[in-house]
């Protein structure tokens, strides 16, 4: 083995211990690094129209683009986080002392089926519901603990909370800053060719920004319908069922069908049948026609990644890194697609007689 052979071989492999030690350092505040780097990629093309404007203020720039960044993003998150975690805890406070019981409504529901229906759950022995109504009433009662829970270890590490909000502020603005020179240094320290390079870079930050901008208009969008409407019919804590009308619908073909479905059947089932109308057409034609319309402009358009590959993506991120497993998946699996494309053509020749 020559010298300068073992020397290269030395040099990566300090050079991957010392990135593996970085890498655990900065796990800590991963999240904070996270979106520090999706909200720049976000908005680098406003602070490049800024800098046009201002271009010997690089500062200044960087500053204006993050007090947008606060106002358009942050601050709304904040104000819609408050006013979750007091419903939550309300909400949850009535489960825990029987105010509100999801096992009666259930029952309710059965009992208000039309005899044709009664008759076919008796046929599936389902008309004596007794232990589905006590697992239902158990996973309304988790789901809302869990909820409390959150709330409850938030504002108990406030400060772990203000921490890694400020390096996520404070990383953001050096992003924006200096982006572009590091984003050079990094493609210069890649070893793949040029066009391989342009394609990946191209592709990772498609998919970031139609992930992020199509999901989270989507999500936003829905959300707020259905918590108007919710507020609207009188259903307690709108807000929180807004919010979460909006995080089901990341969930590609499934949505936010999963929470105002069951209220609407609640009110027919009831006797509330203007209600349960208004509810059902409402659901149909303005919840899911945002979801039909706006999804395959601002995701799939850009993306060009099939729906079950999305879905599947969407899910197994969320799985393994939580809320923010909803951008981290269809990107893997968009890069995944593109290192295949760019490795076929170039190791497989398919010839025609």
């Amino acid at each position: 083995m020559t010298s300068s052979t073992l020397q290269n071989k030395a040099f990566l492999l300090l050079l991957i211990l010392v990135t593996i030690a970085f890498g655990a350092i900065l796990w800590q505040f991963h999240g904070a690094v996270f979106w520090g780097i999706i909200l720049a990629i976000l908005f680098a093309p406003l602070h490049r129209k800024l800098l046009r404007r201002m271009p010997k203020r690089r500062n200044m720039a960087a500053l204006c683009t993050l007090g947008l960044c606060l106002v358009v993003v942050i601050l709304p998150m904040s104000a819609i986080t408050v006013s979750l975690i007091q419903e939550a805890t309300v909400i949850y406070d009535r489960i825990r002392s029987g105010q509100l019981n999801f096992g009666l409504y259930l029952q309710q529901v059965i009992a208000a089926l039309p005899e044709w229906a009664a008759s076919l759950l008796d046929r599936l022995n389902l008309t004596t519901m007794g232990e589905l109504q006590q697992k239902f009433s158990s996973v309304a009662v988790q789901a809302s603990q869990f909820v409390a829970t959150q709330a409850l270890n938030i504002g108990q590490n406030t400060l772990q909370f203000v921490v890694s909000f400020g390096i996520m502020l404070y990383l953001l603005f050096f992003l924006l800053r200096d982006g572009s020179s590091l984003a050079l240094r990094i493609g210069q320290a890649t070893p793949l060719d040029e066009p391989h390079k342009r394609q990946l870079v191209s592709k990772f930050t498609t998919v970031i920004r139609a992930t992020v901008k199509g999901n989270i208009v989507v999500a936003a969008s829905q959300g707020a319908l259905g918590g108007i409407i919710f507020w609207i019919l009188g259903i307690q804590g709108p807000v929180l069922w807004g919010v979460l009308m909006a995080f089901l619908s990341l969930l590609p073909a499934v949505g936010a069908g999963l929470i105002w479905v069951p209220v609407a059947i609640y009110f027919l089932a009831t006797g509330a049948v203007w209600q349960g109308v208004v509810l059902t057409a409402y659901g149909i034609f303005v919840i899911g026609l945002v979801d039909n319309v706006l999804r395959p402009i601002l995701v799939g358009k850009d993306t060009k990644m099939p729906d079950y590959v999305v879905l599947i993506s969407t899910l197994g991120g969320m799985s393994m890194f939580g809320l923010t497993g909803f951008v981290i998946g269809p990107v893997i699996a968009a890069l995944f697609m593109a290192c295949w494309d760019l490795f076929a053509p170039s190791h497989i020749d398919v010839t025609t007689s």
